[in-house]
This record gives C-alpha cells, sequence and structure tokens, in this order.
C-alpha cells in the first residue's frame, strides 16, 4: 500500500470560491486523486483553510505549516510521496515576507520532509488575479501580494531543484477562479487530479525499473 500525504491550504482544503464551503469527494483533487490511485494507494488530506506555510499565523500552531507538519508525518508513518502545497497565506500583507524568508521557509520544509520520505512533489503557489483585490479576500491581499505571486514559481523552482524534489509550476495548466481571484473551480480540480495521477504514476514506475535494474 503507497501512502500519498497532500499538504497544504485552502486549495488542499477544496475551498469553493462561490459559496465558501468545501468541494465533496467526487470533486476536490485530493478525492478524486485517491479513486483514481485505486486501491493500492492511500491519500492523506492534509489541506487546511487558512494555513501558512512558512510563516508563524495569528491563528496558532495548526495553522503554521512547518509547525504542524512533523506532526502529520508522525501520525501517518511510511508515507511515501509528500504533495506539498501551500505558501498562499504567507504573502497576506499582515505577514509581508521578503523572498528570502519564503525561499528559506520552503528550503527548511523539504529538508523537514525528506528526513522520512522517498518522494517529494512540490507545487507552486498560484498566480492569484487582480480580482482578489475587489472581493472577500481583498483585506488579506493587495498589490503588492499580486506581484510576488508572480515570481514565486521560479523561486518554488529553484529551491526544489537544488534540494533535487519534484516540482509542478501548476500555473501552466489553470487559472485560478475570477469569481475570488484566489481559488480553483471544479473543473480546474479535475484537471490538478489529472496531473498528480500522472505523475505520481511515473515516480513508482521509475523507482520499479530502477530495482529490476538493480537486481
Amino acid at each position: 500500500m503507497k501512502k500519498i500525504l497532500c499538504f497544504g491550504d485552502s486549495n488542499t482544503f477544496g475551498y469553493i470560491p462561490e459559496s465558501a464551503k468545501r468541494y465533496d469527494e467526487n470533486t476536490r483533487w485530493t478525492a478524486l486523486l485517491n479513486k483514481k490511485l485505486g486501491s493500492n494507494y492511500t491519500v492523506i488530506e492534509g489541506g487546511y483553510n487558512n494555513r501558512n506555510g512558512f510563516t508563524d499565523s495569528i491563528d496558532g500552531e495548526f495553522f503554521t505549516g512547518y509547525k504542524i507538519l512533523p506532526q502529520y508525518l508522525k501520525d501517518n508513518i511510511d508515507i511515501d510521496i509528500v504533495i506539498l502545497w501551500i505558501g498562499i497565506n504567507d504573502i497576506q500583507k499582515f505577514y509581508n515576507p521578503t523572498f528570502d524568508d519564503i525561499r528559506t521557509g520552503l528550503d527548511s520544509m523539504i529538508k523537514t520532509l525528506k528526513l522520512s520520505v522517498n518522494d517529494i512533489i512540490v507545487v507552486s503557489p498560484p498566480e492569484i488575479s487582480e480580482n482578489i483585490l475587489k472581493g472577500h479576500f481583498s483585506y488579506q491581499f493587495d498589490e503588492t501580494s499580486v506581484e510576488k505571486f508572480k515570481h514565486l514559481p521560479e523561486l518554488y523552482k529553484d529551491v526544489s531543484d537544488k534540494n533535487n524534489v519534484h516540482f509542478i509550476n501548476i500555473n501552466q495548466y489553470i487559472k485560478v477562479s475570477e469569481f475570488d481571484g484566489l481559488h480553483y473551480s471544479k473543473e480546474s480540480h479535475s484537471i490538478i487530479a489529472d496531473i498528480l495521477y500522472k505523475y505520481i504514476k511515473t515516480i513508482f514506475a521509475e523507482q520499479l525499473n530502477y530495482e529490476i535494474s538493480s537486481n
């Protein structure tokens, strides 16, 4: 049985832009991924709304990714792959981290994972749209936030490459909802599940080929 931890924020949790509720098990990408992979895989849904990655959240430890991640690893031993998709909420104007802060935080989180996990897939945060400045989340994000998000895919790729882990720039495949400028439509969740399904299958196929060639 292969175990996959999906660790992240509201876009991993399955936040619905229009209603602020959660997509059901037939819609959110984590649950779809579990169904696509089948009975030989277990997908652990570790997303939560308003969770930071590398910055101490004003809401406490559970909402601070680097602090709560070790607990997820402790509660779910023998994880094969972690899909790390986090960093949206760090860019809120209340925290205003520098690029060096983000780089250091992501690097530290990856190094923590590498102590106990075979493979890591880092997914870049979405490039939020300027619609966010007119909607429900305008109190959290400003023009500086929107500009910062444009540079995160390159930063995330650089840190991932230096740590020799997998990286997916999700912005090449989908865009955030025009409704709130931050979260994804149900169609996008389906695309996310397809992309990650193919990627995970490739990882395990490569491992199997390596094991065969080594024997």
